[in-house]
C-alpha cells in the first residue's frame, strides 16, 4: 500500500517555528520527488517547496524562501519541512505530495514542475498548520 502520512501541524506564534514530517510507506523516496502543498480557505492551492531526491535539488517559492527548509532522510524514508519565522499568512492544511514513478533522465521535474502539485499524484491526508497570537 502506498501511503504519505503526514505530522507535526499545530497552533504556532507568529515568529515561531515548525517541522513537518511526510512519512512514506510501501515506496523508498529515492528518486521521486516530494512536495509540501498548501491550501487556505479562499486561497489557491499552492506548491510551498519540493525535493527532487533523484539529484538532490530543493526548491521554494518566493514567499517562503529563507524560512523554510526541506530535506529528506532517505534511511527513515521521510521528507521534512523545518519552518521558521511564521507568519499568520502561512496558516493552511499543508500536504505532502509525491510523484507516482521515480525520476529518470527521461522523466525529470525541474523547479517549476516540481512545485506544480498537478504533477503530485500520491497525496497524504493533510496537517493543519496555525499560525496566531
Amino acid at each position: 500500500q502506498v501511503q504519505l502520512v503526514e505530522s507535526g501541524g499545530g497552533l504556532v506564534q507568529p515568529g515561531g517555528s515548525l517541522r513537518l514530517s511526510c512519512a512514506a510507506s510501501g515506496f523508498t523516496l529515492d528518486y521521486y520527488a516530494i512536495g509540501w502543498v498548501r491550501q487556505a480557505p479562499g486561497k489557491e492551492r499552492e506548491g510551498v517547496s519540493c525535493i527532487n531526491n533523484n539529484d538532490g535539488s530543493t526548491y521554494y517559492t518566493d514567499s517562503v524562501k529563507g524560512r523554510f527548509t526541506i530535506s529528506s532522510d532517505n534511511a527513515k524514508n521521510t521528507v521534512y519541512l523545518q519552518m521558521n519565522s511564521l507568519k499568520p499568512e502561512d496558516t493552511a492544511v499543508y500536504y505532502c505530495a509525491g510523484t507516482k514513478y521515480p525520476l529518470n533522465s527521461d522523466y525529470a521535474m525541474g523547479r517549476a514542475a516540481c512545485l506544480n502539485y498537478r504533477y503530485l499524484e500520491v497525496w497524504g491526508q493533510g496537517t493543519l498548520v496555525t499560525v496566531s497570537s
